[in-house]
């Protein structure tokens, strides 16, 4: 990869910092350049590969911004470590490209991005579960092809999900937030399996039903099951909102697809390798009715073979948290992670990370996983 392919910010800056890949906003560049960084962006499109990666690293870097598209294992760790890198964030709330084990023995702090993904990626779930209930990808292609003749009674008929059952595996804060804008939008019930209970969810749910008997309307449940099968066998459409760990790796296969109703909707917004994307290939191959709403896929950017064709199914490039607020504060919490670990600053112990979204922004670090291991004091107030 050659010095074209990068972008030089605040050349006079004494702190190096390389970013691997161009991020939206301004924002984020000014915290760093206030922080005396100098700012090396690479402005490829191409997924860097670890040896671009250490090669841009070289022999002295402070801090390094990355995607969730590298992976940074012990190699990068001990590179970065060896050229006096003392932080490393991630520019996504996961980090299932990280070995945090690697940079926690190598001593590099690593942060990622929580909270300002939770409603955009709510959203793009429910925008997916009804695009593939309401055929709409189906319906747009056969329009542009010209194949439109005229208004019919039984033109792409698809699924009302109005006071049917949602379903969700994995209750957490994108779960649950999905939850609620299909129970409150759709008078859903909801069934959900986590291994713990949300009881603010179920709290949430019981309060929005006793509003609705007050409106004389007929009340929605929430129900919390002991097993993933009886979602799969209750709900009409299921949002997968999951970790991907050993437990979860292909979560949704041939059996569990088995399981759920001929005209089921199944929606992935959470990572590829939850769901066995061979096994959903078939399963939608021989249940025409079966719909389904991915964002990720196992091998991304690369799908399994069929899957592309198939019209029962809603693929979207990985775009779930892609609106501007979130991608910017994405990029900001990613630099504000750098700039307090390369101040000394403490990390942040709040739920509320908004706070470093504003121009005057807490003196700390807003998401360090790590921090407990590497003996990284905790803010204060």
């Amino acid at each position: 990869m050659s010095s074209k392919d990068w972008e030089i910010h605040n050349h006079s800056g004494s702190k190096r910092v390389i970013v691997t890949k161009e991020l939206p906003g301004t924002l984020w560049r000014r915290r760093l350049t206030q922080a005396g960084c100098k700012i090396e962006v690479c402005i490829s499109e191409d997924v860097l590969t670890v040896a671009d990666i250490k090669a841009a690293i070289g022999t002295h870097c402070d801090a390094a911004l990355g995607q969730l598209t590298e992976a940074w294992g012990d190699e990068l760790f001990a590179a970065l470590k060896a050229a006096g890198g003392t932080a490393y964030s991630n520019v996504a709330v996961g980090y299932n490209n990280v070995d945090v084990e690697a940079a926690t023995k190598h001593g590099i702090p690593v942060g990622n991005t929580p909270g300002v993904l939770t409603e955009t990626t709510a959203q793009m779930a429910v925008a997916l579960t009804f695009a593939a209930a309401r055929r709409t990808g189906e319906a747009e292609r056969f329009l542009r092809a010209g194949k439109f003749k005229g208004w019919l009674m039984t033109l792409f008929l698809g699924e009302l999900l109005w006071r049917k059952t949602v379903g969700i595996v994995g209750a957490g804060r994108i779960g649950a937030a999905y939850a609620r804008m299909m129970v409150e939008g759709h008078k859903m019930n909801l069934i959900y399996h986590d291994l713990y209970p949300n009881q603010d969810l179920e709290n949430y749910i019981a309060a929005y039903a006793e509003f609705l008997k007050s409106q004389g309307e007929a009340p929605v449940y929430c129900k919390r099951a002991e097993s993933l099968e009886e979602v799969l066998q209750q709900a009409d459409c299921i949002s997968i909102h999951t970790v991907l760990d050993d437990s979860t790796h292909h979560l949704i296969n041939q059996e569990n697809l088995a399981l759920m109703k001929e005209n089921a909707i199944l929606v992935n917004t959470s990572r590829g390798p939850v769901v066995d994307e061979a096994a959903l290939v078939a399963h939608c191959q021989s249940h025409p009715n079966f719909r389904a709403g991915l964002d990720v896929f196992e091998d991304e950017p690369a799908m399994k073979p069929g899957l592309v064709d198939l019209e029962n199914v809603v693929i979207v490039p990985h775009i779930a948290s892609a609106t501007r607020w979130t991608r910017e504060g994405m990029a900001t919490l990613a630099a504000g992670n750098v700039v307090g670990l390369l101040l000394g600053y403490p990390a942040w112990n709040q739920p509320d990370i908004l706070p470093f979204l504003a121009e005057e922004t807490p003196k700390a670090a807003p998401s360090i996983i790590n921090a407990k291991e590497l003996g990284i004091p905790l803010f204060a107030g």
